[in-house]
């Protein structure tokens, strides 16, 4: 069978089943896990306990995301949200940084909005802004981890991510999946690029200064 042929198994059959079977599997084994980090979050930064977010997927299909929340609803003397480096507690970057708050996500993988390794699934107002090159992330799954999270994850440009996430479409195999795991597990111990320099979270893409496809 031609290697071509292989990759085509693996990304359009093989990959969903081993989706389903690990997602259930990790839900089921973590679920102590799941009520105790739920019970913090209730009490130390209120309900809900769960961030919902609108977020694109494959073919640019939205669906709504799940995760832990990690900051307060805390607004000034306008009623505005403060800033985010003001609304994520201790505890809110303990959750980032160990990435339980990632968690949820699990049950999006079952449900298929998910694989456990893509592009991360980014803001719905970001597609208008992407480039040709850039919106070819959207062609797979946006994963639980992926080629741009084990390297650099929240620390390098947006360009380098969306070039690394581009890469990992091209080269989507089992072996590429499977180094991709062992990375993140790797990084979550380490605590490894949570968050960019200049921001409590990651600074927001703006689009490119130029339409064209670049690499």
């Amino acid at each position: 069978m031609k290697e071509s042929s292989k990759k085509g198994i693996y990304r359009n059959y093989i990959k969903r089943l081993l989706d389903i079977i690990l997602s259930l599997i990790a839900i089921i084994c973590l679920s102590i896990v799941f009520l105790i980090v739920a019970f913090l979050v209730r009490v130390k930064l209120g309900s809900p306990v769960l961030f919902k977010q609108q977020r694109p997927g494959m073919n640019e299909k939205i669906f709504l995301m799940y995760k832990f929340r990690t900051m307060t609803d805390a607004r000034g003397k306008d009623g505005e949200l403060l800033p985010d480096d003001v609304r994520l507690t201790k505890f809110g970057k303990f959750l980032r940084s160990t990435s339980l708050d990632e968690l949820p996500e699990l049950f999006n993988i079952l449900k298929g909005d998910m694989s456990l390794v893509g592009p991360r699934p980014l803001l719905v107002q970001y597609l208008p802004l992407y480039n040709e090159h850039q919106k070819r992330r959207h062609e797979v799954r946006p994963g639980l981890s992926g080629w741009a999270q084990v390297n650099g994850r929240n620390t390098i440009s947006w360009e380098d991510k969306f070039n690394l996430d581009v890469r990992y479409v091209e080269n989507l195999s089992f072996l590429l999946d499977i180094k991709i795991i062992f990375f993140t597990v790797k990084k979550v111990f380490i605590r490894e690029g949570i968050n960019s320099e200049t921001a409590a979270t990651v600074e927001e893409f703006k689009g490119n200064s130029s339409k064209s496809s670049e690499r």
